[in-house]
């Protein structure tokens, strides 16, 4: 095993010195970058953040460091080197001047990842959206971008260059709803000859992780290598979606376009507002992420904790951004407090083979803090997602890792405290 991944890793690094040597390559991803934070990727794991690229070859300067990829920031900044991981967001506020909105579609069949991104694109058009980027994201998904420039700069008085991420959440968030009958047929007619029988699972297969629209999030750059495929992060025709195979990605047959689409300002308006609209008026969103209190818990034991938060405690190969999303939230929803809530992901951190960045968690940490709690996502797929979901008899019984420890906590209590009173005296 050991001599393989050598092997792969040796001709990854080929083809990484030959590729990143052409100066169009270098051009279209160093022209993609401006007022970007971005960050190299190596074999070990990630560069320094902040970062950006003052020359064009620069990029080439850190290919021969061992760089294999790149990847850069939806949020757009006056300075990226001058974002600090102790910035509020009143300070956050001020250095961020706007943001792409990234539709991030990825799924275990690239079928899949088409026939949704096709979807998107013609609902975004029916939204009076016309001017829309994609690129294929190196494996088997595709990035879908909105310029900055497509959006309001103020709703209501509002600054739209403040609201990140909710208002990016807001719009994929009411995408998602709107679009899912269409990917549910579509996909049904390509997985089962019975049209009567509907593949209900299909959104979650193929659906935009949300908890990819965050603060200093990256994403992979157009024309960046993929480490594992080593397949390029080519630009694709929104047209051409359904005719894109694999090949078109050899890193050495690219054709160079721009990610970036000429829009008209303010095109998004429209699609913004309708989302805005849609977040008002559904009670399910407000109450999930508005009304929901912290929990009081007496017993805050590890050994009460959902097998699913507990075997994340252990520490994980996979998943780590998604496990730290389902650990902030779940701690925080059960009244822990931040100087406790940061011991416990640091101490977890360091249990990551890799772990991540301190300035990653830090940053969500500091974020978090900054609003109402939300509860973590529901059981199951989720947690199947990260491979993390060892369901035990308690969890037959309950929708949230919260619930569990309700519940648990509440057992915990009757044996403590039993309802017969003579028992209570006798056990005394």
């Amino acid at each position: 095993m050991e001599n393989s991944i050598s092997i792969r890793e040796q001709r990854i690094r080929k083809i990484t010195r030959v590729y990143y040597s052409n100066p169009k390559i270098q051009k279209a991803i160093f022209d993609f970058s401006l007022n970007r934070e971005i960050c190299p990727k190596y074999f070990e794991g990630f560069g320094k953040r902040p970062d950006s690229f003052q020359y064009q070859s620069d990029i080439f300067e850190l290919v021969k460091r061992g760089a294999t990829s790149f990847n850069c920031s939806e949020e757009i900044w006056g300075n990226p080197l001058g974002i600090s991981t102790n910035m509020d967001e009143k300070g956050l506020n001020e250095l961020r001047t706007g943001w792409d909105l990234l539709l991030d579609i990825d799924s275990k069949y690239i079928d899949y990842s088409k026939i949704y991104a096709k979807i998107l694109i013609d609902f975004l058009e029916f939204s009076g959206v016309k001017n829309i980027g994609v690129k294929f994201s190196g494996s088997k998904g595709f990035h879908i971008i909105i310029p900055w420039k497509a959006f309001p700069k103020e709703v209501n008085r509002i600054k739209t260059s403040d609201m990140f991420p909710e208002w990016p959440r807001v719009i994929t968030k009411y995408i998602m709803e709107r679009t899912k009958a269409k990917l549910i047929e579509e996909i049904t007619k390509l997985s089962t000859p019975n049209k009567y029988i509907r593949d209900f699972q299909a959104p979650k297969e193929v659906m935009p992780d949300l908890i990819l629209i965050s603060p200093r999030h990256l994403f992979r750059m157009p024309y960046s290598l993929h480490e594992k495929t080593a397949l390029a992060s080519v630009v694709i025709n929104k047209n051409k979606i359904m005719n894109f195979q694999l090949k078109d990605a050899d890193p050495f047959k690219t054709e160079i376009k721009n990610f970036m689409p000429e829009c008209k300002e303010g095109e998004a308006t429209s699609l913004l507002m309708q989302a805005l609209d849609w977040r008002d008026k559904s009670p399910k969103v407000n109450k999930k992420e508005v009304n929901f209190k912290p929990i009081q818990i007496t017993n805050r034991s590890e050994k009460n904790f959902p097998p699913c938060i507990q075997k994340i405690l252990l520490g994980v190969k996979d998943g780590k951004k998604r496990s730290v999303f389902v650990l902030i939230n779940f701690l925080r929803s059960i009244g822990t407090e931040k100087d406790e809530l940061e011991k416990i992901i640091y101490s977890w951190n360091e249990k990551n083979k890799p772990s991540l960045k301190q300035g990653y968690i830090k940053t969500q940490i500091a974020w978090a803090f900054r609003k109402k709690p939300i509860m973590p996502p529901n059981c199951k797929e989720f947690y199947q997602g990260i491979g993390v979901c060892f369901p035990d008899d308690l969890c037959k019984l309950v929708k949230n890792p919260i619930n569990y420890v309700v519940r648990k906590n509440l057992q915990l209590n009757k044996k403590k405290f039993p309802k017969n009173k003579d028992n209570f005296k006798n056990s005394n």
